[in-house]
């Protein structure tokens, strides 16, 4: 279980966190670009930076679960 860890859960949620970093990366660009007109691309950055924010969460509490229940059944 350590290696299925170590070789698989780990980096997948590391990709998938750093998937929502730029994601919500990307929105913070869109609504700066999007202050100086009046266009729907503040409206989009803020949606992108939200859900990257919300992304970035499940990623964390999901690592925070895998992390309790390796405690829990004891792997090192």
């Amino acid at each position: 279980m350590d290696k299925v860890n170590d070789a698989v859960i780990n980096p997948l949620l590391a990709l998938v966190f750093a998937a929502g970093l730029l994601v919500f990366i990307f929105g913070v660009v869109e609504y700066i670009w999007g202050l100086s007109s009046d266009t729907d691309a503040k409206n989009q950055g803020k949606q992108h930076m939200l859900w990257g924010v919300v992304g970035m969460f499940i990623m964390a509490a999901a690592y925070a679960i895998f992390k309790l229940v390796e405690n829990i059944v004891g792997v090192e």
